[in-house]
């Protein structure tokens, strides 16, 4: 599960078992394939091998287990989804050199200003492709805290911010590029957002007798390089041969790096100074200056609709500069239905790992690598009698204290056995059961993604650059970290507990039918936990697995995970702490789960109601209204 939360809580109390006609419900009389945990063994036993060195993304260790993957599933006789011909679908992480040409048309109080990138405005470099937006108003939020946003409607709205300036402290004036400004998540909805950044004041003396070393450092360096270039021009060799460049001619840095799409239009996001905002706000109620002077006493700053008409021109060109390819492994089994075979389930979890440390300081297992949790969360383990592990104190895996221990008898080696090797083995596990067992209707999408750990790369870029159509896709399966207990059961008895996240903030349909399938399918139900999917949770971990990749896009998802504990990201995350026997039937209730969703010609309703469940929710059907 990669390192990086979500609105909330109460479920909606009904009597079980009660579903609306048009809902899908758990397949009745099927005779499911059983997964076997021994099965389980070893596979993991191979995946999160010391041969493996930890999978970690574009190493020889991640290929090895990719093609492991590979070869059972063309043992099994499933169909490689690339076009190719192969189980392997290229990632390509593109690094690009971005030439920006947006400017945005402030039209105030019978004045209008143009105002071009570098020129009182600064675009992100990622900005997306090209598109105009015009406003008729804009909604200024003041300093783009929770209460600043309290009622007010900001879809497809242009949000203004600034920011907290004593708050912040001015610090010489500097630090405010991207510390102003508002979350993205607050503006998931909104059609642009723009944050002011203060003009800088003129430097201290340390800090402009720092601007000149660096300077001085700088120009060194180049006469270093230059030197070198000539010395091996005296010696025969081309310039982009010599020491400097190596063979490889000079190097370029990358303005942005990403599996995305560029040229997809995305909400924009751009700051400006104050001769931009004075222009924006000059038809206003209130006086920018007046804005600014409020901000420098941290006092508060109402909200406000400035009658401004804005419009945004986004042209920015991308050069691909750079590109490391790595592979999701893909793979399709073909549904039984002639009409329904073209639509699809998906399942996921993530094949890589974090790699190996080269001085085999790699972390320990500690108390911190159980999950932090909220407030409401630790008053009940304490009221239980059990002590918090995780207490908040920095952050996970910290940096390792000097090793004692000889360095060629050292564990160099984070094998990831649970992270996510039991999500990967539980996938596994159930492509196995859909291969030997009773076929669906619809067809079932696997895929292992790569560089989950480096930024769910290799769910972003199917999700951008997809194997089969999205707007086919019923609902998206994502298991990550699925063997073992949470926390070792050191806060209390997570022996039968799997944590069920995001199922009910798309589609409630979904939520309803994992419950009805653990209820009435599974020989031994699991307790099914949704402290996890609670907006107040402080692990975020709704944003933070493959599965946010494809919510992004409106896809039904839900993440199955039994937790985080002492051993999360450390080299003791061993196979031999698995507890197979109770992530078999994770697996099962993953698979029967989606076994269902693929046999009926019924569709789970999208009525994106958000988070209903948190903590403390019992696992019961929330009630819906059909549709019209």
């Amino acid at each position: 599960m990669a390192l990086l939360a979500a609105a909330a809580f109460a479920v909606v109390a009904a009597r079980p078992w009660v579903l609306f006609a048009q809902a899908p419900e758990p397949s009745k009389g099927v005779k499911f394939a059983q997964i076997n945990p021994a099965d389980m063994k070893e596979w993991l036993s191979y995946l999160a091998s010391d041969e493996l060195l930890g999978r970690q993304i574009f190493t020889e260790g991640y290929g090895l287990a990719a093609q492991y993957v590979a070869d059972h599933l063309k043992e099994w006789g499933l169909k490689p989804l690339n076009p190719d011909g192969s189980f392997l679908q290229p990632v390509k992480l593109k690094g690009y050199r971005v030439t920006r040409n947006s400017k945005v048309t402030v039209a105030a109080n019978g004045e209008s200003k143009t105002f071009k990138h570098g020129d009182h405005v600064t675009f992100t470099a990622n900005s997306g492709g090209k598109q105009t937006l015009t406003f008729t108003s804009v909604e200024f939020a003041g300093y783009g805290t929770a209460n600043d946003f309290q009622g007010r409607d900001l879809k497809g709205k242009l949000v203004v911010t600034v920011p907290n300036i004593a708050a912040l402290g001015r610090a010489g004036g500097r630090g405010f590029a991207g510390r102003g400004g508002v979350n993205p998540i607050t503006l998931v909805n909104a059609g642009a957002a723009i944050s002011l950044v203060p003009t800088p004041l003129p430097p201290t003396p340390a800090e402009a007798a720092l601007v000149q070393a660096q300077d001085s450092l700088t120009q060194a360096t180049a006469a270093v390089q230059a030197a070198q270039t000539q010395l091996g021009v005296a010696r025969g060799v081309p310039p982009a041969f010599g020491a400097a460049g190596r063979g490889r001619g000079p190097a370029v840095t990358p303005d942005i790096t990403t599996v995305t799409r560029v040229d997809n239009p995305i909400a924009p996001r751009f700051t400006g100074d104050e001769t931009f905002f004075e222009a924006l706000f000059v038809g206003g109620p209130v006086k920018f200056a007046d804005i600014m002077a409020k901000a420098e006493k941290g006092e508060p700053i109402a909200p406000m609709t400035l009658a401004a008409r804005v419009t945004i021109n986004i042209d920015n060109t991308f050069e691909v500069v750079q590109e490391q390819i790595s592979h999701n492994v893909v793979a399709l089994l073909e549904g039984s239905d002639p009409k329904l075979k073209d639509t699809y389930v998906l399942f996921g979890a993530h094949l890589d790992h974090i790699g190996y440390s080269q001085t085999g300081g790699g972390a320990q297992p500690g108390p911190d690598g159980c999950r932090e949790r909220s407030a409401i969360s630790q008053a009940a383990v304490t009221k239980a009698g059990k002590s918090i592990q995780n207490t908040g104190r920095g952050s996970r895996a910290p940096a390792a204290a000097a090793n004692p221990v000889p360095f060629d008898d050292r564990d160099f080696i984070s094998n990831g056995a649970d992270d996510d090797g039991s999500g990967s083995t539980a996938e596994l596990a159930i492509a196995k059961a859909f291969a030997t067992g009773p076929k669906p209707k619809r067809s079932i999408v696997f895929i292992w993604h790569t560089g989950e750990e480096a930024g769910l790369y290799g769910s972003e870029y199917n999700a951008d650059f997809p194997v089969v159509p999205l707007d086919k896709v019923q609902a998206q399966l994502n298991m990550d970290m699925v063997g073992r207990d949470d926390c070792d059961d050191l806060e209390g008895d997570y022996t039968n507990t799997v944590f069920v996240v995001g199922a009910d903030r798309i589609s409630t349909d979904l939520h309803n039918l994992i419950v009805e399938t653990n209820q009435s399918q599974m020989a031994k139900p699991l307790a099914l936990d949704y402290e996890l999917n609670d907006s107040a949770d402080p692990e975020d971990v709704y944003f933070r697995s493959d599965h946010y990749s494809y919510a992004a896009k409106g896809i039904p998802i839900a993440f199955f995970t039994t937790g985080i504990h002492p051993d999360y990201h450390r080299v003791t995350d061993s196979v031999d702490k698995i507890i197979f026997p109770k992530m078999a039937r994770v697996a099962q209730l993953v698979y029967q789960t989606g076994f269902s969703i693929a046999n009926t010609d019924k569709v789970l309703v999208r009525d994106n109601k958000g988070p209903r469940t948190g903590f403390g929710s019992k696992a019961e059907i929330i009630r819906q209204r059909q549709p019209q």
